[in-house]
C-alpha cells in the first residue's frame, strides 16, 4: 500500500513534541469522579488506550469549576488536589509511548445534570450552593450562560453571565491550563462544543446578547477567543493547544461552516495548532444526517481554506476509512470515540489490516500477529532555548 506523508501511521510533529501517529482518543465523559477527582478507573481507561497504540490519548472533558461540571461526577481540573493523579495518569501513558492531552470545559447552561444513566434531568441540589459539606454527588443551582435561555425543559435555567463572571471563567481556564501543564500533559484542548459554554456564546442560537459579546460573528466569538488566549499563555509555549468546535449547529439559523471557516482563522491567529471538528450539541431540535465520517467535510474545508491542521471526528471505525481521510488531505488527526470504547487495541488491529508493522508493548509482543515495532516510551520535548 503506498502511504503519503499524511498516513495513519506517520508521525505528526507539533511545537516540540511529536506524536507517534495520527490515532487520537476522543474526549469521553466517563461520570467517575468525586469532587472532580480522577481515579483508578480513569487510570485503567486511558492506559488501556495508550496500551492499544493511540498516538495521543485525551481525557474527557476536565471541568475548569466545580460549576462548571455537566454532572457531579465529572472530571475535574479546578483545585491543584486533582494533580497528583492526573500526573500518575500521564507518567503511565509516556511510558507506554502515547501523548498525554487534557479538554479542559466549562458545561455553561448544561451543567448539574445526572450522568445519562440516572436520567436525563437536573442533578437535585443539596443546598443552594457548593459549599464544602455538600454531597459530592448533589447538584448546584447556579448555571451561566452567555443568556438566559434554557437549553430544554430537563435543564436549568441559566444566569447570563456579567462581565466579573466571564472574567471568573477566563482566569479558571488559565488556571486550569497551568494546573494541567503540572500534572504532564503536553496537549491542552479548549471545549468550544456541543452545547457547552463557549460553544453558547459561538451560536446564535443561545447567545442573544446585545453589548459586544453578541450580535456579529465577530462579537460572538471575543469571548471563546478571550478563553483561548488566557490557554494559550497559561500553558507552556512550546506545547500546543487545540480547539474542539461544533462546526455546524444543524438547525436553521444556527452556526454555519463559514462561519466555523471564519472562527478557525481567528483562532489560529491566536496560536492554536489544531481544530478538532464536531458539530452540533447546543439544540435539541438539531437534524444530524448520521453516517461513517459524517464531519469530516467539515475539517476538510476549514483545513483547505485556511491551512490550520484539523481533526477529524465522527463515526470513524475502519482502519482503512481513517488512513483514506489522512491520505486525501481531508484533515491531520482522526479522533476515535465509540470505537475505541469497544476496542481498546484498535491502532494494533489497524496497522494489522493495514499490512504495517504495529508498535506492541514489549509485554504482550508475544501475541502479535505479524512485524512489531518495538515501541518507545515518550521521550521529555525539549524546551526551545
Amino acid at each position: 500500500m503506498n502511504h503519503s506523508t499524511n498516513s495513519l501511521f506517520t508521525p505528526l510533529p507539533q511545537r516540540s513534541i511529536t506524536l507517534p501517529n495520527r490515532i487520537v482518543v476522543s474526549p469521553m465523559c466517563q461520570f467517575s469522579s468525586i469532587d472532580g477527582h480522577a481515579s483508578d478507573w480513569h487510570l485503567v481507561h486511558l492506559g488501556s488506550r495508550a496500551i492499544g497504540g493511540a498516538g495521543a490519548v485525551m481525557t474527557e472533558a476536565a471541568a475548569v469549576s466545580p460549576e462548571g461540571r455537566i454532572t457531579p461526577a465529572d472530571l475535574g481540573i479546578y483545585s491543584d488536589d486533582h494533580i497528583p493523579m492526573l500526573a500518575r495518569i500521564t507518567a503511565f501513558l509516556k511510558q507506554n509511548g502515547s501523548v498525554p492531552a487534557i479538554q479542559l470545559a466549562h458545561a455553561g447552561r448544561k451543567a448539574s445534570m445526572l450522568p445519562p444513566w440516572e436520567g436525563s434531568r437536573a442533578a437535585a441540589p443539596q443546598s443552594a450552593g457548593l459549599d464544602a459539606g455538600a454531597d459530592p454527588r448533589s447538584g448546584w443551582t447556579c448555571v451561566v450562560a452567555p443568556s438566559a435561555i434554557r437549553f430544554h425543559d430537563e435543564y436549568l435555567l441559566p444566569q447570563a453571565l456579567d462581565r466579573e463572571g466571564m472574567d471568573k471563567v477566563v482566569a479558571d481556564f488559565a488556571a486550569a491550563a497551568r494546573r494541567a501543564a503540572a500534572a504532564g500533559f503536553l496537549i491542552a484542548e479548549v471545549h468550544a462544543a456541543h452545547g457547552y459554554l463557549a460553544h453558547e456564546f459561538l451560536s446564535p442560537l443561545s447567545n442573544r446578547r446585545s453589548d459586544a459579546y453578541g450580535g456579529s460573528l465577530a462579537n460572538r466569538a471575543r469571548f471563546p477567543l478571550e478563553i483561548i488566549r488566557a490557554v494559550r499563555a497559561a500553558f507552556p509555549a512550546h506545547l500546543p493547544v487545540w480547539v474542539r468546535v461544533s462546526a455546524v449547529d444543524w438547525v436553521e439559523g444556527g452556526l454555519s461552516i463559514e462561519d466555523s471557516v471564519e472562527f478557525a482563522r481567528l483562532v489560529k491567529a491566536e496560536g492554536v495548532d489544531l481544530l478538532d471538528v464536531s458539530s452540533g450539541g447546543n439544540d435539541p431540535n438539531q437534524k444530524i444526517p448520521l453516517g461513517p465520517g459524517y464531519q469530516v467535510a467539515f475539517a476538510q474545508r476549514i483545513r483547505c481554506e485556511t491551512g490550520l491542521a484539523t481533526g477529524a471526528v465522527g463515526l470513524i471505525t475502519s482502519p482503512v476509512q481513517a488512513d483514506q481521510i489522512l491520505r486525501t488531505g481531508q484533515a491531520d488527526v482522526v479522533l476515535l470515540a465509540r470505537e475505541l470504547l469497544r476496542d481498546p487495541y484498535w491502532p494494533l488491529r489497524a496497522a494489522q489490516e493495514l499490512h504495517l508493522p504495529g508498535s506492541w508493548p514489549v509485554q504482550y509482543e508475544r501475541a502479535a500477529p505479524g512485524p512489531v515495532l518495538r515501541r518507545q516510551p515518550l521521550a521529555a520535548p525539549e524546551m526551545p532555548a
